[in-house]
């Protein structure tokens, strides 16, 4: 919860970013079906004015077939002419006709090709338009929705002060958890000290954080109940399992009781220092260290945990 609450800026931004690439994404994908209809336009009009021109040809087929037809009848009716003188005239004209109708329908039939082959390609290239077109608005409301989606992720996300305040809110669960099957597998190591895993992350964008403003922190955090043992004897507590930590001539909690053996506790030192009220680290903590799920337990301007104790 807390990684949450120190990442969430981090993932705001990404978010914003997110939606300002997937706008640009509608602008290309709404220019593209701009375009894919203007396209689609000229492919129709195309089209038409190739139906237009392959149904003129069809008739110009049909016109020229219609002529071969009369001039090879009249052939026929000039060689059933008995009359020698003109015989012979009469049926080289009709012939010349036949030739010349033959030779105007080939040219007809060969454009009425021409135009059928212009007149599949035009309805192809509808078809392909038409195809493009419904690709493009597809695409453009899948951006569109990808631009919701990431508006609705962005617009749900938790404030990071909610985040921490969630996080402060767990934390003595956290702590109940931990103590079961804990183990050192579950500590790591930020800048020299060893701490649970899961602070680590918070307590080293503390640490960086404060080091931004001048604050150079470092501490102890982990010890093991060996050494919890050892610290109440030397500091003099009257008794290692049940005196109060108050009793103690340096307070030091009861074996079992410590964060420390959780490393969820840090007793933070500044230049090699233990801190105190006075210095800048006590006042740069007290003023930030809730942020990030530190608690100061009062008694000890030093100690830090996430539940304060």
């Amino acid at each position: 919860m807390m990684y949450r609450s120190l990442t969430r800026q981090q993932v705001a931004e990404t978010l914003r970013t997110t939606i300002a690439t997937q706008q640009g994404t509608v602008v290309t994908r709404t220019s593209e079906v701009t375009n894919a209809t203007n396209a689609g336009t000229v492919a129709q009009a195309a089209l038409t004015t190739a139906t237009s021109t392959d149904t003129a040809a069809r008739a110009r087929v049909t016109s020229a077939q219609t002529a071969l037809t009369t001039a090879q009848k009249n052939l026929t009716k000039a060689v059933a002419k008995k009359k020698p003188k003109s015989t012979a005239a009469a049926l080289t004209k009709a012939r010349n006709a036949v030739t010349a109708a033959t030779r105007t329908l080939t040219l007809r039939k060969t454009e009425a090709g021409q135009t059928a082959t212009s007149l599949t390609a035009a309805q192809l290239n509808v078809r392909t338009a038409t195809g493009t077109l419904a690709t493009a608005i597809a695409n453009r409301d899948a951006a569109a929705a990808a631009v919701v989606v990431t508006q609705q992720k962005l617009a749900v996300l938790p404030t990071a002060y909610a985040l921490a305040t969630q996080a402060k809110a767990i934390s003595r669960d956290v702590v109940t958890q931990s103590r079961t099957g804990f183990t050192t597998a579950d500590t790591t190591q930020v800048y020299g000290i060893t701490v649970n895993r899961n602070v680590a992350y918070a307590f080293k964008r503390m640490l960086d954080d404060a080091r931004a403003n001048g604050v150079t922190l470092s501490g102890g955090g982990f010890r093991t109940r060996e050494r919890q043992i050892e610290l109440r004897k030397s500091n003099g507590c009257p008794d290692v399992w049940t005196a109060p930590s108050s009793s103690c001539r340096v307070p030091t909690a009861v074996p079992g009781r410590s964060l420390h053996e959780l490393g969820m506790a840090i007793d933070i030192t500044q230049n090699g220092k233990t801190l105190s009220r006075n210095t800048t680290g006590f006042k740069w903590l007290s003023a930030h260290a809730a942020a990030y799920g530190f608690i100061n337990l009062p008694s000890e301007p030093w100690h830090w945990s996430i539940t304060g104790s």
